[in-house]
């Protein structure tokens, strides 16, 4: 069966959708209201419905899908390949609708549950921005009245006690007991961000998918957490190939009339999964005593950055071929190549 194709340039207040009628050949773009956005598509017979991956398209893509309808969600940065012209919400719609009909892969559709997660990740990521600038910017003004202190939050909780000490005979009480309360705040965004990180915990408890890829070296609490939430279903991936290229774990091309040439990883796909890959590739490099031939003979051909993108691409194919196959993780496991 053949859908219609639907373009859907989704916004706060309005939405901007564009199709032609396969029968008579009419453009149809126009606006409609929030409110009326479902019931549009309540009264369509079902179609294939394209839109940008941003915030609230999660949303209307459930429920799209609990009417019928099949979505298919992609990045922004392909969809404005589409838009040659100038950038309105008529325009958007239009390049939303020819990007839906290319061959490409869309973004994964989440249950409520997995966005949860994810959520929780963000908060967390926040959580974490504002501790380190927070301590960045106490280093920064000690600075300007001659204390300086080494990096990282365990030199600063043990000097800026006696730093605050020696500097309120010379510097206002106003000043000394403002930085001393900066300082404590760092407890509390450090009971927040322990607090998503039990929540977290048992969250994965629950989740048998989690669980499993937990078991891999390299892979902890929030990677194994991140990745089943960001993946949605593994069978969306046809190898653990395609989900690493996914992830931007591979390199980037560029070539004219025959030739190509490898460049650094793509960097695309989820920056924070890819993020929580190499930090976990990082580790086994690192603190494994033994990580394998594998690595061993990679060392001795390229530079430790590449080693460490390589074992993160590795884990990443690992987590895909657990939770596709539905099997626990296996140290000594070999794959044998299909003949």
């Amino acid at each position: 069966m053949t859908h219609t194709i639907v373009g859907v340039d989704i916004a706060k207040s309005v939405m901007q959708i564009h199709w032609v009628d396969p029968e008579t050949g009419e453009v149809v773009n126009k606006p409609l209201k929030r409110a009326a956005f479902l019931e549009y598509f309540a009264n369509r017979s079902p179609c294939l419905v394209g839109m940008e991956s941003c915030g609230g398209s999660q949303h209307w893509a459930r429920r799209l899908i609990e009417m019928g309808h099949e979505v298919k969600l992609m990045p922004a940065k392909f969809v404005k390949a589409f838009n040659i012209r100038n950038k309105n919400d008529a325009a958007d719609a239009r390049a939303i609708w020819m990007a839906t009909q290319m061959d490409s892969k869309a973004v994964a559709v989440k249950t409520e549950a997995q966005q949860a997660v994810l959520a929780l990740h963000r908060m967390r990521q926040q959580l974490v921005k504002f501790r380190t600038m927070q301590i960045n910017n106490l280093r920064g003004l000690l600075t300007e009245y001659g204390e300086v202190m080494a990096v990282g939050r365990a030199a600063l909780d043990k000097s800026i006690a006696g730093i605050l000490e020696r500097l309120s005979g010379r510097l206002p009480a106003i000043l000394i007991d403002t930085l001393r309360d900066q300082w404590k705040g760092l407890d509390n965004l450090d009971q927040q961000i322990g607090q998503i990180e039990r929540r977290l915990q048992e969250w994965m408890r629950d989740n048998q998918a989690a669980k499993a890829i937990a078991a891999i070296p390299g892979v902890g609490l929030l990677t194994a957490t991140a990745a089943v939430a960001t993946m949605g279903h593994a069978n969306a991936f046809k190898s653990g190939r395609e989900f690493a290229a996914w992830l931007g774990l591979v390199p980037g091309q560029t070539g004219s009339g025959g030739k190509i040439e490898l460049q650094g990883i793509s960097k695309r796909g989820d920056t924070y999964l890819r993020t929580l890959l190499v930090h976990g590739a990082r580790s086994i490099i690192y603190r494994v005593k033994e990580p394998g031939p594998w690595v061993d003979q990679l060392k001795q051909r390229r530079p430790m950055n590449v080693v460490i993108v390589a074992m993160a691409n590795k884990l990443a194919r690992i987590i895909w071929a657990i939770l596709a196959h539905q099997r626990p993780y296996r140290k000594d496991y070999e794959s044998v190549r299909p003949g």
